[in-house]
């Protein structure tokens, strides 16, 4: 590793990490005192009675049921998002012999301790199965805890990528974080063609210019083979995230699939989380993170213009850790935090391009050289200076070289002295109607301020209805309410990007107002999402009316009503008819977590951990 300057911490960025460590003092002293009480003093099936450890190891191969039964070596539960569905989780399938072969060389077993449900927003998005998605996070934390459960294991491997997997997975392994814990990704696809061009296809495909055949031979070209989406969305994000904190080994997040570099960092993540249990170089995941590897999130989270999707998450999976963030933190950390990146949406190349123009080493070390993260936050190796590096594999072994001093392309990735601009992706709105957030990194600034009169609905295929029939060629503000986690799970509403960025390049002035989401790939048209509180639980929202005058200002950061407070104040809010919303497809199961959900700025999550916000 070669000698880094790491300078004083930025004020403001010091300022917010005390603010957060303040504010979480009593509720990250519990979870810490309750998984210091968790820590074992042998191996964790000694715990076990003999019963139970036979059950335990029945299925194992010999010399793994001989270590486990009698012998002094650790074993590791895999918990696994693999389906051949997903593109990114397909290459999963072959992981656990691999992991099982790599932890013999280090002394160790490993096993399966179960899988968990992953589900593409890709394939849902526009359809009833995106009403489950967001709570399918919640989900899969709990069915990580089903998995751990059995308390046969020394140290943890999570195999997962997308969008609502990874931060279910983190929010479990934090709940267990008296575990060593690695997150093991598995890749992004290669290039296809190119994210602009997929986006032309959708626009005229909703203008009718286009047919189907015109659309899926571009959606089939976009996304044609094992991994990750290569767009800079909320799977990409995500390891993104995990790379910050710690939790990948350095430069793992974007190196393809089906290679020896790729096989060669799997097993050596194995390797690596043996080392760190009980009889070895005890880390616990839920001490080696704290409110120093959060903030380092949300930077590498703005300085890279990602997904609105982990403002939810971050949130949510803070609170697992005994950490309250919230969202003003997120739109704080952005305001101070240069962008250093172009990824579509929010510039032409995807994430290959990123990875080859200097990556994550590249972009750790200006983050670090600027005084904008925390660079003796703990990692799986040592500190965030060791994430610094980029893998290689030379003469059939693993190494690690420094990161590029220079940036590949300067279309793509940018030093702290030369950034895009000088503030991050993210910005919080507030006013009369709520609460919400912008994603404003990929929306050209003579769109971030829209004043317009609203379109209301209720159901986002109305919206297309409406477009279709040329109701909406004209200035507009689209409103959507009722798409909250407590109406209809909160989906993504990204099917309706083609209809409204083909209105803006009409030349109208058009945004999108809803308590729902959009997805991290969106882009170009100002957004204020996750609007809290949301229309079915008294929001303002509920209260607008078509031709109301509306006012979205991204750069005060402010979203307003502009008619007479009086009159709209007594107005009868509009009726949510949840009987459009509430069976159908598995949706039944969900109707008491849609009646638990927190709100937006609280994670949107019915999990009530110490650390969750209040709102």
């Amino acid at each position: 590793m070669g000698t880094l300057n790491i300078p004083d911490l930025n004020p403001e960025i010091l300022r917010i990490t005390e603010r957060i460590r303040e504010r979480s003092s009593d509720s990250r002293s519990e979870y810490l005192d309750y998984i210091r009480s968790q820590k074992p003093d042998e191996f964790a099936r000694k715990r076990l009675s003999e019963g139970n450890q036979a059950h335990a190891s029945a299925g194992c191969a010999v010399l793994d049921k001989t270590q486990m039964l009698g012998g002094s070596w650790p074993n590791i539960g895999i918990v696994t998002a693999y389906n051949d569905m997903l593109s990114a989780h397909a290459p999963y399938e072959t992981y656990p012999q691999v992991i099982r072969e790599a932890a013999r060389e280090a002394n160790a077993t490993a096993q399966v301790a179960g899988g968990v449900p992953a589900m593409c927003d890709g394939v849902t998005q526009g359809q009833t199965g995106m009403e489950m998605s967001l709570f399918s996070r919640d989900v899969i934390a709990m069915a990580s805890a089903i998995a751990l459960s059995h308390d046969a294991f020394d140290a943890a491997m999570y195999l997962g990528i997308c969008d609502k997997i990874v931060p279910g997975l983190a929010i479990a392994s934090f709940r267990f974080g008296w575990l060593p814990t690695v997150f093991v990704p598995a890749g992004p696809m290669p290039s296809g063609l190119p994210n602009p061009e997929k986006a032309r296809v959708r626009q005229e495909f909703a203008r009718g210019k286009v047919g189907r055949d015109a659309l899926l031979k571009a959606e089939s070209e976009s996304y044609h083979a094992p991994g990750t989406c290569t767009f800079y969305g909320t799977a990409n994000s995500n390891q993104m995230c995990m790379e910050m904190m710690g939790l990948h080994l350095p430069g793992a997040a974007f190196v393809p699939p089906g290679n020896d570099l790729r096989d060669a960092l799997t097993r050596q993540a194995t390797k690596t989380v043996a080392g760190l249990t009980i009889k070895g170089n005890y880390k616990p995941v839920g001490e080696m993170i704290d409110e120093r590897s959060f903030v380092n999130a949300v930077v590498g989270l703005m300085a890279t213009g990602g997904s609105t999707n982990l403002v939810l998450h971050l949130v949510a999976m803070a609170a697992a850790a005994g950490i309250e963030l919230t969202p003003e933190d997120l739109a704080d950390i952005s305001a101070v935090t240069p962008l250093l990146c172009r990824i579509y949406p929010n510039g032409v190349s995807d994430v290959n391009h990123f990875h080859a123009a200097g990556g994550m080493g590249f972009l750790i070390r200006e983050l670090i050289e600027g005084g904008l993260v925390h660079a003796d936050a703990q990692t799986l190796v040592g500190t965030l200076v060791d994430q610094c590096q980029e893998p290689f594999i030379e003469d059939g072994e693993l190494i690690w070289k420094d990161a590029p001093d220079e940036s590949g392309d300067l279309e793509i990735l940018r030093p702290v002295s030369d950034p895009f601009q000088p503030e991050g992706g993210l910005r919080l709105l507030e006013g009369n109607l709520g609460e919400s957030v912008i994603k404003v990194s990929a929306v050209k600034t003579e769109h971030h301020v829209i004043e317009a009169p609203v379109r209301v609905f209720d159901d986002q295929m109305d919206v297309k209805t409406a477009f279709q029939a040329g109701e909406l060629n004209k200035d507009v503000i689209v409103v959507v309410r009722f798409q909250g986690a407590g109406a209809n799970g909160m989906p993504e509403l990204h099917s309706l990007s083609p209809v409204l960025g083909s209105l803006q390049d009409e030349g109208f002035k058009v945004a999108l107002v809803t308590d729902g989401r959009m997805s991290g790939a969106s882009g170009k048209t100002p957004a204020a999402i996750h609007l809290t509180p949301e229309g079915v639980r008294g929001g303002p929202i509920a209260k607008l009316k078509d031709g109301d005058l509306v006012r979205l200002d991204a750069k005060t950061g402010e979203l307003l009503f502009l008619g007479d407070q009086s009159e709209f104040d007594s107005r009868d809010p509009a009726v949510f008819r949840p009987n459009k919303a509430g069976i159908g497809l598995g949706r039944e199961f969900f109707a008491s977590m849609r009646d638990m959900a927190s709100s937006a700025s609280a994670g949107s999550s019915f999990f009530r951990f110490p650390g969750m916000p209040s709102a």
